[in-house]
């Protein structure tokens, strides 16, 4: 499936507070995440407190150590709308 993507306000505010070196593992992650977001790589998974927060499947990958993206689809787009350590997944 071809993805489309679409990134929030609070992803890239988040993005850019970021090291230049987590920048870079974000930016080497990005190749496999936008071929597939379910790449084995990325160790994606559902977080099911986001998902009851939102009211829909909210997955997380893994970026390096405890950097997190959080998504979740919507037909063929891939809408991010976190990132960050594991305290993202607390609302």
């Amino acid at each position: 499936m071809k993805y489309v993507y679409r990134a929030s306000e609070n992803f890239w505010k988040k993005f850019y507070s970021l090291s230049s070196a987590q920048k870079e593992s974000v930016r080497l992650a990005w190749m496999a995440f936008r071929e597939n977001p379910f790449d084995a790589k990325l160790g994606t998974h559902r977080i099911s407190s986001l998902s009851a927060y939102y009211k829909k499947t909210i997955y997380s990958v893994v970026i390096e150590g405890d950097l997190r993206i959080v998504f979740y689809l919507e037909k063929e787009i891939v809408y991010t709308i976190d990132i960050g350590t594991h305290a993202i997944y607390r609302r």
